[in-house]
């Protein structure tokens, strides 16, 4: 998928272009491919000699599953490459999306380390742990993320833990593997509801204001999708 945008860079504006390549499984495969694209993005090769890597040109976003992240060799292979000449990035941007859960299997028996982000400390990766029901925080730490890696151009990586409010996919009733678990779940508002309530409770938004917006936002949506095929 691509996507255009624009930024600002040096104090002028730029166009920002954004790729997102498909990640199939959590087998992790595609974390040295774009790797790699965000590497090959910043080269300058036009001129004659040496390419010239320029680490500000593209800035490489990875997303992990928690299991995975632990689990899936090809992520320490990944890591690896963050300070090796040939494959330098300027820093990769790890998220782990954290929902504490391995398909069933719980934290507990997926990694022998503290936390499922344990494996970046033996790169020497900063981490920054978030609650993702916090939004105000996770944005806070998105910012603290890409400071990081422009004034240091090294890997930081930002642990978002949180929950899966449903199965693994369409076959999969987590109530089944995790009863005690799901019964919180159940109970516990979403991230736009607990957002919504701080905003009421700070007076930013009045009382209901808030479904409001959700409701007219999704008959937008659900307008366009009926305008591109109507049946």
């Amino acid at each position: 998928h691509r996507g255009r945008g624009r930024a600002i860079r040096g104090g002028k504006e730029v166009d920002v272009h954004v790729t997102m390549p498909p990640k199939p499984s959590h087998l992790e495969a595609i974390d040295p491919v774009l790797v790699g694209m965000a590497r090959a993005a910043a080269t300058d090769a036009s001129k004659p000699g040496p390419p010239v890597f320029d680490p500000d040109a593209a800035l490489p976003i990875l997303i992990h599953g928690d299991a995975a992240f632990a689990g899936q060799g090809v992520v320490a292979e990944t890591l690896n490459l963050c300070r090796l000449d040939g494959y330098y990035t300027g820093g990769t941007i790890h998220i782990i999306a954290n929902n504490q859960l391995g398909f069933t299997t719980s934290p507990e028996d997926l990694f022998s380390t503290l936390y499922a982000s344990g494996l970046a400390r033996g790169f020497k990766i900063p981490i920054i742990h978030v609650n993702a029901d916090d939004a105000e925080a996770c944005v806070q730490a998105a910012r603290i993320a890409v400071a990081y890696r422009a004034k240091f151009k090294r890997d930081v990586l930002i642990d978002l833990v949180g929950y899966r409010r449903y199965g693994h996919n369409e076959g999969d009733e987590p109530a089944f593997t995790q009863p005690r678990l799901y019964k919180k779940v159940g109970a516990q508002p979403t991230v736009r509801q607990i957002w919504a309530r701080t905003l009421e409770s700070r007076g930013a938004i009045e009382g209901g204001e808030a479904d409001r917006l959700l409701g007219t936002r999704m008959s937008e949506l659900q307008g366009t999708l009926r305008a591109r095929d109507p049946e």
